[in-house]
């Protein structure tokens, strides 16, 4: 236990020392090395993939499922992806040293707002290993420094992606431990991580809402975090027919495993005769167990009686809980009681509903006439994210380079003193 708290705070204080330095780097310097990270992976592709192969091998022994294979594999496809991350992320603004808001004052100062990095960002993740090349890439355009903490399933897996990440920091001139990556195995690691309040201005976990919690619940340093993604769709009384169905269609199975998939459809019960029955023959078709209040199993054959519990499940599968509800007031009482803050979507053609909706729908992203699968920071124009938060304070939504930053004051005088 000792060396692994020796160890922690090893990476704690170089993290440290290399922020100070990354809080002032400019933004060629930043590009330069996210340009030379990316062809650091193109051109270790094989070692990468053969790395990988280590990993996915350990990981069918342990009877990992095939889904967690597949988060877990890195192909082909899957490097370039990387990659190709990482160029589109130097290819984005630079948000650290803008100023706004400037105004003068009576006194004849001005007071204005620059963006500034938050300082050392941990990360703990799970599963997928492209998440390594991806955080990496997000802390170091916005000035941060990280220490990055994967999952053990994937640890020969992010050790390739992180002597990449170094071959790039070194080949650019900054701080090779901007970046580091936990080489240890041990679940004690992250408890010292979540603890060094000295060293970590963040924590961000990524993963299952075990792991979640258990950050949430344990962590002395401040936390961004979603632990769920219970989305809705709301179809009111004013809604088209065909957005109503193409947009509860795409929204439960466009994919089933991310967290702004939705998990229940409320509907407006003067139209789910009219819309359920087409509906719920089309998410049958691609497979998907419908679960219903009393009066949905009353309109669609083989619906399954919907539990208390399918109301506050993330069911990342194709399962998806319906209940038909008397207006849009109700929606909305479901949606703030059930949800989980993430993504809720209302689809009417009635205007004053939307207005009412937006306001008093209380989640991070609330959404008229669209998927709940635009939840997403490319969608969103701000190009790659390091996960969606439903906290309130600080970053809302998805967090990409302007979540990762912080502002201060600054006051421009010119000999100004106060009477």
């Amino acid at each position: 236990m000792n060396d692994i708290q020796t160890y922690m705070k090893s990476l704690g204080q170089q993290a440290r020392a290399a922020a100070e330095v990354m809080s002032l780097a400019d933004v060629h310097s930043k590009n330069v090395a996210l340009l030379a990270i990316a062809d650091a992976i193109d051109a270790g592709a094989e070692l990468i993939k053969a790395e990988n192969a280590k990993d996915l091998q350990a990981g069918r022994k342990k009877g990992l499922d095939a889904a967690l294979l597949d988060r877990l594999e890195l192909n082909d496809v899957r490097i370039a992806g990387m990659s190709e991350g990482l160029r589109q992320i130097a290819n984005l603004a630079d948000p650290v040293g803008d100023i706004t808001d400037l105004a003068f004052r009576p006194s004849g100062i001005q007071i204005g707002k620059m963006r500034v990095p938050l300082g050392v960002i941990g990360i703990i993740y799970e599963s997928r290993p492209n998440v390594t090349a991806d955080a990496a890439g997000l802390c170091l355009k916005s000035g941060n420094a990280t220490i990055l903490r994967g999952g053990s399933e994937a640890i020969h897996s992010n050790q390739a992606v992180a002597a990449c990440i170094r071959q790039g920091l070194v080949a650019s001139g900054l701080p090779a431990n901007a970046v580091q990556v936990v080489e240890t195995t041990d679940r004690a690691a992250v408890g010292e991580l979540i603890q060094a309040k000295q060293y970590v201005d963040v924590i961000i976990p990524r993963g299952g809402k075990r792991l979640i919690e258990r950050i949430s619940n344990e962590a002395s340093v401040p936390v961004i975090k979603h632990l769920d993604g219970i989305c809705h769709v709301y179809i009111d009384d004013k809604a088209d027919k065909t957005k109503a169905i193409d947009i509860a269609l795409n929204s439960k199975t466009h994919r089933y495993g991310v967290c702004n998939a939705m998990e229940t459809l409320l509907v407006n019960n003067t139209v789910a005769a009219k819309i359920l029955p087409e509906l719920a023959q089309q998410l049958r078709q691609k497979g998907v167990e419908l679960r219903g209040c009393q009066q949905t199993c009353e309109l669609i054959a083989d619906c399954v009686p919907a539990s208390d519990d399918d109301w506050d499940t993330e069911y990342l599968a194709p399962i998806l809980a319906i209940k038909l509800v008397d207006d849009m007031m109700q929606a909305i009482e479901h949606i703030n009681h059930h949800g989980s803050h993430h993504t809720d979507v209302i689809v009417t053609e009635d205007y004053t509903k939307v207005r009412q909706f937006l306001r008093a729908v209380d989640s991070s992203s609330v959404m008229v006439n669209a998927s709940t699968r635009f939840a997403d920071g490319f969608e969103y124009g701000l190009g790659a994210e390091i996960g969606i938060s439903t906290d309130k304070l600080h970053a809302r939504g998805p967090v990409g380079l302007e979540g990762l930053t912080s502002q201060k004051y600054i006051v421009l005088g010119d000999g100004q003193i106060r009477e």
